[in-house]
């Protein structure tokens, strides 16, 4: 493994400058603002943002409805607030790495690891969303959002196999593994914090909530038999 130390100006410069040169040479002309392969406006903009900008809010939107389609069991990823989730955390202490060390020297880490990367986690959204849509518009045509079903699930897996590196020299697999994690996160944490909206990822798994209390359930259910629980959240015992 490669011993070269990555300064995090550096590191932030290299994005910054590429994922800036590569989206200015694939820019359409202004006079087609409404051009097929530029991103939609986002669905939920009435929820109120607090850190994604609105090319942002698109592609977070458009990731979350792809990977938590709505089904018989929950909403679409919108629906139940991923998104908003995602947001929060970002605008967030998480979002801005108060509780990550940022000193460096930051060195390339192994896959058990976690996170070794000279970026706030708000930044490697910035830059990784803005490296997805550049990769998507050269390789599609179009931005993320307004890629087909199979266009982002080639995308998605290839960035989560690791064989895609975005703008700048940032590696894909290290934004999905963040962005997959917070879609799991906004999908099952208690909705005070945004997501997992009217407990759906509770019931759907039949989780009793932060009242804990299933252990008398688990040998009458574990026949296979679904349990309808009645979840318990923060905010209803408040």
């Amino acid at each position: 493994m490669s011993e070269t130390k990555i300064g995090r100006r550096e590191f932030l410069t290299s994005v910054s400058v590429v994922g800036a040169a590569s989206a200015s040479a694939l820019a359409p002309d202004p006079s087609a603002a409404q051009a097929p392969s530029q991103a939609p406006a986002p669905q939920h903009a009435a929820e109120g943002y607090a850190y994604l900008k609105p090319a942002e809010q698109a592609f977070v939107e458009a990731l979350v409805d792809h990977m938590i389609p709505k089904d018989e069991l929950t909403g679409s990823g919108t629906e139940i607030g991923i998104a908003t989730f995602i947001d929060r955390a970002l605008a967030g202490g998480w979002g801005k790495g108060d509780r990550l060390y940022m000193q460096g020297p930051w060195l390339p880490g192994t896959a058990n690891q976690g996170y070794q990367l000279p970026l706030t986690p708000a930044e490697l959204y910035r830059f990784g969303i803005e490296g997805s849509d550049i990769y998507c518009r050269k390789t599609f045509g179009k931005d993320f959002a307004r890629c087909t079903a199979d266009q982002k699930e080639t995308f998605l897996k290839d960035l989560a196999a690791g064989k895609i590196t975005l703008a700048g020299g940032l590696r894909g697999r290290d934004f999905f593994t963040i962005f997959y994690d917070n879609v799991m996160e906004g999908l099952f944490a208690d909705p005070i914090y945004g997501g997992n909206k009217d407990k759906a990822g509770w019931k759907m798994i039949g989780f009793p909530g932060v009242m804990a209390n299933n252990a008398e359930n688990i040998k009458k259910y574990s026949d296979g038999k679904k349990f309808n629980a009645d979840p318990v959240s923060i905010a209803d015992m408040s």
